[in-house]
């Protein structure tokens, strides 16, 4: 794994911008054919077409402004403000489940990465949030909607690490 440096540059981002890409051409070239197919139609209080067009419309519009402020929050992330010696984004983490008396494996990703089943967690995720900025040996008390879970940190490997 290359050494990260400067501003996040993931699969995810490009991912953002692709959907961004394809709502926008649904919004200004798609959709307004669509309105106008519609509206040559007649009446439109009662125009099934129209409504759902416009539904449409309205759908992918909100859509396009949450993609483009995740897009930008992603882009704010700074790779050389994340810790090199605690438990930040892309760091791997061994856990040990106290109440269950089981190691779990983690990785901290962004919420649109996360898979529990495959040990990707979320940084916004109640354990995600409560792990950021432990270290090895750490305790960490965290309430899930399970109820509270307390894990022992036992080993972490960072983004830093090869």
């Amino acid at each position: 794994m290359s050494r990260p440096s400067g501003i996040m540059s993931t699969p995810i981002i490009k991912k953002l911008q692709e959907e961004i890409q394809t709502l926008e051409h649904e919004l200004n070239h798609e959709l307004p054919q669509e309105l106008k197919r519609a509206r040559a139609l007649g009446d439109l209080s009662e125009n099934a077409e129209f409504h759902m067009a416009k539904q449409r419309q309205d759908f992918v519009g909100a859509r396009l402004a949450q993609l483009k402020r995740r897009l930008a929050e992603l882009s704010l992330i700074n790779m050389n403000n994340i810790p090199r010696d605690r438990i930040a984004f892309g760091s791997n983490v061994v856990l040990y489940d106290v109440d269950r008396d089981v190691e779990i494996e983690y990785r901290l990703v962004t919420s649109e990465e996360a898979d529990v089943s495959k040990g990707l967690i979320s940084t916004t995720s109640p354990i995600g949030r409560g792990l950021m900025g432990k270290k090895v040996g750490d305790t960490v008390k965290v309430a899930t909607p399970n109820g509270a879970r307390e894990f022992e940190v036992r080993s972490l490997r960072t983004i830093y690490d090869v």
